[in-house]
């Protein structure tokens, strides 16, 4: 399998795997994904497969910088 081409260097989305519900779910990124350059996909980089719970993709916001 060939590796597509990504638009950016930086990865847009992190993915997370979630364990529990509301609150209390605790969240752990386990890899980061990169729009294809033709737009109908991701390329995913993994530091961990999970075993249970949810996997969720969330887009990567700037954070405010603390003063």
């Amino acid at each position: 399998m060939t590796e597509q081409a990504t638009t950016t260097s930086k990865p847009t989305h992190r993915i997370y795997i979630v364990v529990g519900e509301g609150k209390k779910a605790k969240w752990t990124e386990i890899a980061a994904a990169w729009p294809h350059s033709d737009g109908k996909g991701y390329g995913i980089s993994a530091t961990a497969i999970p075993l249970q719970g949810r996997i969720v993709m969330r887009e990567i916001k700037e954070r405010p910088r603390a003063e």
